[in-house]
Protein backbone atom coordinates (compact mmCIF):
# COMPACT_ATOMS: atom_id res chain seq x y z
CA UNK A 1 0.00 0.00 0.00
CA UNK A 2 1.36 3.38 -1.04
CA UNK A 3 0.31 6.29 1.18
CA UNK A 4 0.34 9.10 -1.36
CA UNK A 5 -0.66 11.78 1.13
CA UNK A 6 2.33 11.00 3.31
CA UNK A 7 4.84 11.24 0.48
CA UNK A 8 3.29 14.27 -1.20
CA UNK A 9 3.27 16.04 2.14
CA UNK A 10 7.05 15.63 2.30
CA UNK A 11 7.31 17.41 -1.05
CA UNK A 12 5.45 20.55 0.03
CA UNK A 13 6.69 20.46 3.65
CA UNK A 14 10.09 18.70 3.49
CA UNK A 15 11.38 16.84 6.52
CA UNK A 16 14.67 15.16 7.34
CA UNK A 17 15.85 11.94 5.69
CA UNK A 18 14.12 8.74 6.87
CA UNK A 19 15.72 6.65 9.59
CA UNK A 20 17.35 3.33 8.71
CA UNK A 21 14.80 0.82 7.50
CA UNK A 22 13.20 -1.18 10.29
CA UNK A 23 10.68 -3.93 9.63
CA UNK A 24 7.34 -3.86 11.49
CA UNK A 25 7.05 -6.10 14.54
CA UNK A 26 4.52 -8.31 12.75
CA UNK A 27 2.66 -8.20 9.43
CA UNK A 28 -0.65 -6.52 8.79
CA UNK A 29 -3.15 -9.39 8.76
CA UNK A 30 -6.13 -9.19 6.41
CA UNK A 31 -8.61 -11.72 7.76
CA UNK A 32 -11.52 -13.04 5.71
CA UNK A 33 -13.71 -14.07 8.64
CA UNK A 34 -16.55 -15.21 6.39
CA UNK A 35 -16.88 -16.06 2.72
CA UNK A 36 -20.60 -15.53 2.38
CA UNK A 37 -21.61 -12.30 0.63
CA UNK A 38 -24.92 -10.83 -0.45
CA UNK A 39 -23.30 -9.56 -3.68
CA UNK A 40 -21.41 -11.26 -6.53
CA UNK A 41 -18.92 -8.60 -7.61
CA UNK A 42 -17.10 -9.00 -10.90
CA UNK A 43 -13.64 -8.51 -9.36
CA UNK A 44 -14.11 -10.53 -6.13
CA UNK A 45 -10.82 -12.23 -5.22
CA UNK A 46 -12.50 -14.73 -2.86
CA UNK A 47 -15.26 -15.74 -5.32
CA UNK A 48 -17.81 -15.27 -2.56
CA UNK A 49 -21.52 -16.03 -2.95
CA UNK A 50 -24.72 -15.77 -0.94
CA UNK A 51 -24.44 -19.27 0.52
CA UNK A 52 -23.04 -20.69 3.72
CA UNK A 53 -19.49 -22.06 3.45
CA UNK A 54 -18.80 -24.92 5.83
CA UNK A 55 -15.78 -25.26 8.08
CA UNK A 56 -15.30 -21.60 8.99
CA UNK A 57 -13.46 -20.73 12.20
CA UNK A 58 -15.56 -20.52 15.35
CA UNK A 59 -15.53 -17.56 17.72
CA UNK A 60 -13.29 -19.47 20.15
CA UNK A 61 -10.87 -20.38 17.35
CA UNK A 62 -10.72 -16.78 16.13
CA UNK A 63 -9.98 -15.59 19.67
CA UNK A 64 -7.18 -18.13 20.09
CA UNK A 65 -5.62 -17.06 16.78
CA UNK A 66 -5.79 -13.40 17.81
CA UNK A 67 -3.92 -14.21 20.99
CA UNK A 68 -1.16 -15.87 18.99
CA UNK A 69 -1.08 -12.97 16.51
CA UNK A 70 -0.71 -10.40 19.25
CA UNK A 71 2.00 -12.39 21.02
CA UNK A 72 3.85 -12.66 17.69
CA UNK A 73 3.80 -8.88 17.25
CA UNK A 74 0.88 -8.37 14.87
CA UNK A 75 -0.81 -5.08 15.68
CA UNK A 76 -3.08 -4.44 12.68
CA UNK A 77 -6.11 -6.55 11.75
CA UNK A 78 -8.29 -5.81 8.71
CA UNK A 79 -11.53 -7.80 9.02
CA UNK A 80 -13.04 -8.70 5.68
CA UNK A 81 -15.11 -11.32 3.85
CA UNK A 82 -17.25 -12.04 1.87
CA UNK A 83 -19.31 -9.52 3.68
CA UNK A 84 -18.12 -9.47 7.30
CA UNK A 85 -21.39 -8.01 8.58
CA UNK A 86 -23.04 -11.33 7.71
CA UNK A 87 -20.99 -13.02 10.43
CA UNK A 88 -23.12 -13.07 13.62
CA UNK A 89 -20.17 -12.70 16.00
CA UNK A 90 -18.45 -9.88 14.09
CA UNK A 91 -18.95 -7.27 16.80
CA UNK A 92 -17.93 -9.73 19.52
CA UNK A 93 -14.72 -10.56 17.65
CA UNK A 94 -14.07 -6.89 16.92
CA UNK A 95 -14.55 -5.80 20.52
CA UNK A 96 -12.18 -8.55 21.65
CA UNK A 97 -9.57 -7.41 19.12
CA UNK A 98 -9.87 -3.80 20.26
CA UNK A 99 -9.56 -4.79 23.92
CA UNK A 100 -6.34 -6.67 23.10
CA UNK A 101 -4.82 -3.54 21.58
CA UNK A 102 -5.12 -4.20 17.83
CA UNK A 103 -5.74 -1.50 15.25
CA UNK A 104 -8.95 -2.90 13.75
CA UNK A 105 -10.18 -2.04 10.27
CA UNK A 106 -13.34 -3.28 8.58
CA UNK A 107 -13.74 -3.83 4.83
CA UNK A 108 -17.39 -3.97 3.74
CA UNK A 109 -19.60 -3.45 0.70
CA UNK A 110 -21.79 -1.23 2.90
CA UNK A 111 -25.15 -2.62 1.83
CA UNK A 112 -25.78 -4.25 5.23
CA UNK A 113 -25.20 -1.06 7.22
CA UNK A 114 -28.31 0.67 8.57
CA UNK A 115 -29.05 3.10 11.36
CA UNK A 116 -28.97 0.47 14.08
CA UNK A 117 -25.76 -1.35 13.23
CA UNK A 118 -24.03 1.90 12.25
CA UNK A 119 -24.45 2.90 15.88
CA UNK A 120 -23.08 -0.51 16.90
CA UNK A 121 -20.12 -0.01 14.55
CA UNK A 122 -19.34 3.28 16.24
CA UNK A 123 -19.58 1.65 19.67
CA UNK A 124 -17.00 -0.99 18.69
CA UNK A 125 -14.52 1.77 17.92
CA UNK A 126 -13.20 0.57 14.56
CA UNK A 127 -10.11 2.50 13.58
CA UNK A 128 -11.23 2.53 9.97
CA UNK A 129 -14.18 1.32 7.90
CA UNK A 130 -13.59 0.98 4.15
CA UNK A 131 -16.65 0.88 1.89
CA UNK A 132 -16.27 -0.15 -1.75
CA UNK A 133 -17.59 1.95 -4.62
CA UNK A 134 -16.90 0.99 -8.23
CA UNK A 135 -18.42 4.08 -9.77
CA UNK A 136 -21.50 6.28 -9.57
CA UNK A 137 -25.01 4.85 -9.67
CA UNK A 138 -25.56 2.28 -12.40
CA UNK A 139 -21.83 1.66 -12.91
CA UNK A 140 -21.44 0.50 -9.32
CA UNK A 141 -24.63 -1.56 -9.50
CA UNK A 142 -23.37 -3.29 -12.65
CA UNK A 143 -20.05 -4.22 -11.03
CA UNK A 144 -21.82 -5.39 -7.88
CA UNK A 145 -24.54 -7.16 -9.84
CA UNK A 146 -27.32 -5.75 -7.69
CA UNK A 147 -29.66 -2.85 -8.39
CA UNK A 148 -29.59 -0.28 -5.63
CA UNK A 149 -26.16 -1.31 -4.35
CA UNK A 150 -24.74 2.18 -4.93
CA UNK A 151 -27.48 3.94 -2.98
CA UNK A 152 -27.09 1.46 -0.12
CA UNK A 153 -23.30 1.86 -0.02
CA UNK A 154 -23.48 5.66 -0.11
CA UNK A 155 -26.06 5.61 2.67
CA UNK A 156 -23.64 3.49 4.70
CA UNK A 157 -20.80 5.96 4.11
CA UNK A 158 -22.98 8.80 5.39
CA UNK A 159 -24.19 6.84 8.41
CA UNK A 160 -20.62 6.04 9.41
CA UNK A 161 -19.38 9.57 8.80
CA UNK A 162 -22.21 11.08 10.84
CA UNK A 163 -21.35 8.82 13.79
CA UNK A 164 -17.74 9.90 13.83
CA UNK A 165 -16.35 6.70 12.29
CA UNK A 166 -13.21 7.13 10.17
CA UNK A 167 -14.72 5.95 6.86
CA UNK A 168 -13.19 5.81 3.39
CA UNK A 169 -13.98 4.85 -0.19
CA UNK A 170 -12.37 1.84 -1.84
CA UNK A 171 -12.24 1.85 -5.66
CA UNK A 172 -10.93 -0.96 -7.88
CA UNK A 173 -9.73 0.48 -11.18
CA UNK A 174 -10.60 -1.30 -14.45
CA UNK A 175 -11.05 -0.08 -18.02
CA UNK A 176 -14.82 -0.32 -17.54
CA UNK A 177 -14.96 2.17 -14.66
CA UNK A 178 -11.82 4.34 -14.94
CA UNK A 179 -13.85 7.25 -16.29
CA UNK A 180 -15.76 7.32 -12.99
CA UNK A 181 -12.67 8.29 -10.97
CA UNK A 182 -13.10 12.10 -11.19
CA UNK A 183 -16.73 11.79 -10.08
CA UNK A 184 -15.74 9.61 -7.13
CA UNK A 185 -13.04 12.06 -6.08
CA UNK A 186 -15.63 14.84 -6.28
CA UNK A 187 -18.00 12.71 -4.21
CA UNK A 188 -15.29 12.24 -1.60
CA UNK A 189 -14.87 16.00 -1.28
CA UNK A 190 -18.57 16.80 -1.37
CA UNK A 191 -19.45 14.22 1.28
CA UNK A 192 -16.43 15.15 3.43
CA UNK A 193 -15.02 11.62 3.40
CA UNK A 194 -11.59 11.23 4.94
CA UNK A 195 -9.92 8.56 2.82
CA UNK A 196 -9.75 7.30 -0.77
CA UNK A 197 -8.12 3.98 -1.63
CA UNK A 198 -7.49 3.15 -5.29
CA UNK A 199 -6.85 -0.54 -5.86
CA UNK A 200 -5.51 -1.88 -9.13
CA UNK A 201 -7.14 -5.04 -10.48
CA UNK A 202 -5.36 -8.15 -9.27
CA UNK A 203 -5.71 -11.54 -10.92
CA UNK A 204 -7.45 -13.66 -8.33
CA UNK A 205 -10.93 -15.14 -8.05
CA UNK A 206 -13.40 -13.41 -10.37
CA UNK A 207 -10.82 -10.63 -10.74
CA UNK A 208 -8.62 -13.14 -12.58
CA UNK A 209 -11.43 -14.31 -14.85
CA UNK A 210 -12.15 -10.66 -15.69
CA UNK A 211 -8.53 -9.66 -16.14
CA UNK A 212 -9.02 -8.56 -19.75
CA UNK A 213 -10.93 -5.68 -18.12
CA UNK A 214 -7.64 -4.45 -16.64
CA UNK A 215 -7.02 -0.87 -17.71
CA UNK A 216 -4.52 -0.17 -20.44
CA UNK A 217 -1.26 1.31 -19.20
CA UNK A 218 -2.05 4.75 -20.56
CA UNK A 219 -5.34 4.84 -18.64
CA UNK A 220 -3.58 3.79 -15.46
CA UNK A 221 -1.19 6.72 -15.80
CA UNK A 222 -4.13 9.06 -16.39
CA UNK A 223 -5.85 7.78 -13.26
CA UNK A 224 -2.73 8.21 -11.13
CA UNK A 225 -2.31 11.77 -12.42
CA UNK A 226 -5.88 12.56 -11.31
CA UNK A 227 -5.20 11.07 -7.88
CA UNK A 228 -1.89 12.95 -7.46
CA UNK A 229 -3.58 16.22 -8.41
CA UNK A 230 -6.48 15.69 -6.01
CA UNK A 231 -4.12 14.83 -3.17
CA UNK A 232 -1.83 17.79 -3.82
CA UNK A 233 -4.79 20.15 -4.06
CA UNK A 234 -6.12 18.92 -0.72
CA UNK A 235 -2.73 19.31 0.98
CA UNK A 236 -2.20 22.82 -0.35
CA UNK A 237 -5.65 23.78 0.92
CA UNK A 238 -4.69 22.59 4.39
CA UNK A 239 -6.74 19.40 4.17
CA UNK A 240 -6.03 16.12 5.92
CA UNK A 241 -7.64 13.58 3.61
CA UNK A 242 -5.77 10.35 2.96
CA UNK A 243 -5.10 9.15 -0.59
CA UNK A 244 -3.75 5.62 -0.92
CA UNK A 245 -3.12 3.12 -3.72
CA UNK A 246 -2.59 -0.62 -3.62
CA UNK A 247 -1.86 -3.74 -5.68
CA UNK A 248 0.49 -2.08 -8.13
CA UNK A 249 3.78 -1.01 -6.56
CA UNK A 250 4.84 0.62 -9.81
CA UNK A 251 2.76 3.51 -8.47
CA UNK A 252 5.70 4.43 -6.24
CA UNK A 253 8.02 4.68 -9.24
CA UNK A 254 5.46 6.68 -11.20
CA UNK A 255 5.12 9.03 -8.22
CA UNK A 256 8.89 9.41 -8.12
CA UNK A 257 9.05 10.28 -11.83
CA UNK A 258 6.09 12.65 -11.46
CA UNK A 259 7.84 14.39 -8.55
CA UNK A 260 11.09 14.70 -10.50
CA UNK A 261 9.29 16.95 -13.00
CA UNK A 262 7.54 19.10 -10.39
CA UNK A 263 9.78 18.99 -7.30
CA UNK A 264 13.24 18.16 -8.68
CA UNK A 265 14.97 19.51 -5.57
CA UNK A 266 13.26 16.82 -3.46
CA UNK A 267 13.75 13.88 -5.85
CA UNK A 268 16.69 12.30 -3.99
CA UNK A 269 14.97 12.54 -0.60
CA UNK A 270 11.74 11.07 -1.96
CA UNK A 271 13.61 8.21 -3.57
CA UNK A 272 15.29 7.45 -0.25
CA UNK A 273 11.91 7.41 1.49
CA UNK A 274 10.42 5.09 -1.12
CA UNK A 275 13.37 2.71 -0.89
CA UNK A 276 12.81 2.78 2.87
CA UNK A 277 9.15 1.84 2.19
CA UNK A 278 10.37 -1.10 0.11
CA UNK A 279 7.55 -1.83 -2.32
CA UNK A 280 5.56 -5.04 -2.47
CA UNK A 281 5.06 -6.55 0.99
CA UNK A 282 3.26 -9.83 0.20
CA UNK A 283 4.61 -12.55 2.43
CA UNK A 284 6.63 -10.02 4.42
CA UNK A 285 4.57 -7.23 5.97
CA UNK A 286 1.20 -8.38 4.61
CA UNK A 287 -0.48 -11.68 5.45
CA UNK A 288 -3.90 -13.20 4.89
CA UNK A 289 -5.99 -15.69 6.85
CA UNK A 290 -9.03 -17.00 5.00
CA UNK A 291 -12.37 -18.13 6.40
CA UNK A 292 -11.12 -21.71 6.90
CA UNK A 293 -7.97 -20.66 8.72
CA UNK A 294 -5.61 -21.10 5.77
CA UNK A 295 -2.69 -18.67 5.73
CA UNK A 296 -1.64 -17.01 2.45
CA UNK A 297 1.06 -14.49 1.44
CA UNK A 298 -1.73 -11.98 0.81
CA UNK A 299 -5.41 -11.95 -0.11
CA UNK A 300 -4.78 -12.74 -3.78
CA UNK A 301 -2.89 -15.99 -3.09
CA UNK A 302 -5.78 -18.27 -2.13
CA UNK A 303 -4.46 -20.82 -4.62
CA UNK A 304 -1.36 -21.28 -2.43
CA UNK A 305 -1.64 -22.12 1.26
CA UNK A 306 1.28 -21.80 3.67
CA UNK A 307 -0.45 -23.63 6.52
CA UNK A 308 -3.60 -23.65 8.60
CA UNK A 309 -4.03 -22.01 12.01
CA UNK A 310 -6.05 -24.98 13.26
CA UNK A 311 -2.98 -27.17 12.90
CA UNK A 312 -0.12 -24.73 13.54
CA UNK A 313 0.04 -21.26 15.07
CA UNK A 314 0.30 -18.41 12.61
CA UNK A 315 3.57 -17.42 14.26
CA UNK A 316 5.12 -20.76 13.24
CA UNK A 317 3.65 -20.74 9.74
CA UNK A 318 4.94 -17.23 8.99
CA UNK A 319 8.48 -18.16 10.02
CA UNK A 320 8.63 -21.46 8.08
CA UNK A 321 10.85 -20.83 5.06
CA UNK A 322 10.64 -24.43 3.90
CA UNK A 323 7.82 -23.18 1.68
CA UNK A 324 9.59 -21.94 -1.49
CA UNK A 325 6.97 -19.29 -2.24
CA UNK A 326 7.21 -17.69 1.20
CA UNK A 327 10.99 -17.99 1.19
CA UNK A 328 11.19 -16.29 -2.21
CA UNK A 329 8.83 -13.49 -1.24
CA UNK A 330 10.89 -12.74 1.86
CA UNK A 331 14.15 -12.48 -0.10
CA UNK A 332 15.56 -9.04 -0.85
CA UNK A 333 16.04 -8.48 -3.64
CA UNK A 334 13.55 -10.98 -4.97
CA UNK A 335 14.82 -13.18 -7.83
CA UNK A 336 12.57 -11.53 -10.44
CA UNK A 337 13.29 -11.75 -14.16
CA UNK A 338 12.34 -9.92 -17.34
CA UNK A 339 11.77 -6.18 -17.10
CA UNK A 340 11.40 -6.40 -13.32
CA UNK A 341 14.82 -7.99 -12.94
CA UNK A 342 16.48 -5.30 -15.07
CA UNK A 343 14.56 -2.35 -13.63
CA UNK A 344 16.63 0.40 -12.02
CA UNK A 345 13.81 0.93 -9.50
CA UNK A 346 13.63 -2.63 -8.20
CA UNK A 347 14.63 -1.34 -4.76
CA UNK A 348 11.58 0.95 -4.83
CA UNK A 349 8.77 -1.37 -5.96
CA UNK A 350 10.24 -4.72 -4.87
CA UNK A 351 9.26 -6.43 -8.11
CA UNK A 352 5.58 -5.51 -7.86
CA UNK A 353 2.75 -8.04 -7.51
CA UNK A 354 3.92 -11.61 -8.10
CA UNK A 355 0.47 -13.16 -8.44
CA UNK A 356 -0.18 -11.46 -11.81
CA UNK A 357 3.04 -12.87 -13.26
CA UNK A 358 2.12 -16.33 -12.05
CA UNK A 359 -1.42 -16.18 -13.44
CA UNK A 360 -0.13 -15.30 -16.91
CA UNK A 361 2.99 -17.45 -17.11
CA UNK A 362 3.11 -20.02 -14.32
CA UNK A 363 6.39 -18.40 -13.24
CA UNK A 364 6.27 -16.66 -9.88
CA UNK A 365 9.29 -14.52 -10.76
CA UNK A 366 8.38 -13.32 -14.26
CA UNK A 367 7.82 -9.62 -14.87
CA UNK A 368 4.57 -8.08 -13.67
CA UNK A 369 2.46 -7.43 -16.81
CA UNK A 370 0.61 -4.60 -15.07
CA UNK A 371 3.70 -2.40 -14.80
CA UNK A 372 2.71 0.61 -16.87
CA UNK A 373 6.14 2.28 -16.99
CA UNK A 374 8.09 2.42 -20.24
CA UNK A 375 11.43 0.69 -20.83
CA UNK A 376 13.07 4.10 -21.05
CA UNK A 377 11.64 5.21 -17.71
CA UNK A 378 12.89 2.15 -15.84
CA UNK A 379 16.24 1.88 -17.64
CA UNK A 380 15.56 -1.31 -19.59
CA UNK A 381 17.15 -1.32 -23.04
CA UNK A 382 17.26 -4.96 -24.19
CA UNK A 383 14.21 -4.56 -26.41
CA UNK A 384 12.61 -7.81 -25.24
CA UNK A 385 8.84 -7.99 -25.81
CA UNK A 386 6.66 -7.33 -22.80
CA UNK A 387 4.19 -9.81 -21.35
CA UNK A 388 0.80 -9.24 -22.94
CA UNK A 389 -2.51 -9.57 -21.12
CA UNK A 390 -4.36 -12.65 -22.33
CA UNK A 391 -7.88 -13.92 -21.68
CA UNK A 392 -8.37 -16.05 -18.60
CA UNK A 393 -7.96 -19.82 -18.91
CA UNK A 394 -8.17 -22.11 -15.89
CA UNK A 395 -4.71 -23.43 -15.05
CA UNK A 396 -4.43 -27.22 -15.01
CA UNK A 397 -0.99 -27.12 -13.37
CA UNK A 398 -2.10 -24.93 -10.44
CA UNK A 399 0.04 -26.40 -7.65
CA UNK A 400 3.14 -27.12 -9.72
CA UNK A 401 3.20 -23.83 -11.59
CA UNK A 402 3.29 -21.64 -8.52
CA UNK A 403 6.50 -23.27 -7.35
CA UNK A 404 8.35 -23.02 -10.65
CA UNK A 405 11.11 -22.02 -10.92
CA UNK A 406 12.90 -22.08 -7.57
CA UNK A 407 16.05 -20.52 -8.95
CA UNK A 408 19.04 -18.96 -7.29
CA UNK A 409 19.75 -15.33 -8.22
Amino acid sequence: MLRLSHYLRTLIAPTSQPPPKRAPVGPVVIWNLIRRCNLACRHCYSTSADIDFSGELSTAEVTAVMEDLYAYGVRVLILSGGEPLLRPDLFEVSRRAKSMGFYVGLSTNGTRIDGDNATALAAVGYDYVGISLDGIGATHDRFRRQAGAFDAALRAVRLCRDRGIHVGLRFTLTQDNAAELPALLALMEREEIGKFYLSHLNYSGRGNRNRTDDVMHRTTRWALDRLFEACLRDLRAGGSREFVTGNNDADAVYLLLWARERFPEHYAALRARLVHWGGNASGVNIANIDNLGNVHPDTFWWHHTLGNVRRRPFSEIWEDLSDPVLAGLKRRPRPVTGRCGSCRFLDVCGGNTRVRAWQLTGDLWAEDPACYLTDEEIGVSNGAPRLALTPYRRRADHAAAVLRPNREP
